[in-house]
């Protein structure tokens, strides 16, 4: 294999995990556009503030822009990474949460 078809490949791995990535990443986004998900998990998170109706429509417009932003690289760099030494594209449950992470920034904003 010449050095320019490693590189090539390489890049086509990267562009696949990262494909994995945002497809994990907005499948958890669009089951919080799901009314009954986000009131549960808004309870859980955060027990003693009110999700107003306001509230909850103007997250999920958040999530909806969220859904079509490129992923951050840097957020799940630890899953890019595993994935180059491993060549494994699952997502453990300690990488779980690098997903919730993203839904958090959105519901920290609409705190309060």
């Amino acid at each position: 294999m010449m050095k320019g078809e490693e590189t090539s490949f390489s890049i086509r791995q990267l562009v696949d995990i990262i494909d994995v990535i945002r497809k994990l990443r907005n499948d958890l986004i669009k089951d919080f556009l799901d009314e009954r998900v986000l009131i549960s998990y808004w309870s859980a998170r955060f027990k003693n503030v009110e999700l107003t109706a306001q509230k909850s429509e103007r997250i999920k417009i958040d999530l909806k822009n969220l859904l079509i932003t490129p992923v951050n690289i840097e957020l799940y760099s630890s899953i890019i990474e595993d994935y180059k030494t491993t060549g494994n594209t699952s997502v453990s449950k300690d990488n779980e949460k690098l997903f919730y992470q993203d839904v958090d920034k959105i519901l920290n904003i609409h705190i309060y």
